[in-house]
């Protein structure tokens, strides 16, 4: 299974479930190094929708924590404990949305190793093209909508080439734009 951003195009679960597959690849050390500096601290899983409106690809901003936005990031959330991604990424996007989303395709997965406010991070991320009408939603070029938190967000349709450029924002997780390349996903959108 590659690491660093890389999209593996099947993973063979046998009788365990792919979370276990992936729980047992991750914590194993012969897969690659693990960092020691928090070993108990948890993997994030998260499912993430690639939503596409005329080649843009839709994405939230990212705050730094000091009311600064540092990036995008595509619409999902995490993965609750039994919740298959599909039905996580469905809910996320009710919740947040109230909208009803169709599967195109997927799921990718991606791991992303990050550092954010100073904490280092590690999630597991099932990536999906997902579909459901933007019209009615975006106001102008933009949707506000609340995190489950009660926090407002904004997200807006991004053209794929000008993130991570000078000027633009970051696409997160890193790894994602130069991946969407490679699979000639931000082509057929």
């Amino acid at each position: 299974m590659p690491c660093n951003g890389g999209f593996p195009q099947t993973v063979v679960a046998g009788e365990m479930s792919v979370f276990t597959h992936l729980q047992r690849l991750v914590s194993s050390s012969s897969v690659w190094p693990m960092s020691t500096s928090d070993p108990h601290k948890p993997i994030s899983v998260k499912a993430i929708g690639l939503v596409w409106r005329e080649g843009r690809l839709l994405a939230a901003d990212v705050p730094d924590g000091e009311g600064r936005i540092s990036g995008v990031r595509p619409l999902g959330g995490s993965v609750e404990f039994g919740e298959l991604s599909e039905a996580a990424l469905a809910r996320e996007f009710r919740e947040e949305l109230g909208v009803e989303i169709e599967f195109v395709s997927g799921p990718l997965i991606f791991e992303n190793l990050y550092t954010f406010g100073g904490s280092p991070g590690h999630e597991v991320m099932f990536v999906f093209e997902v579909e459901f009408p933007l019209g009615e939603l975006m106001a102008g070029d933009e949707i506000v909508f609340h995190e489950s938190d009660g926090t407002r967000n904004v997200a807006r349709c991004y053209d794929p080439d000008e993130l991570d450029c000078p000027g633009y924002p970051e696409l997160y997780p890193k790894g994602l734009k130069s991946a969407l390349a490679r699979l000639g996903l931000a082509a057929r959108a």
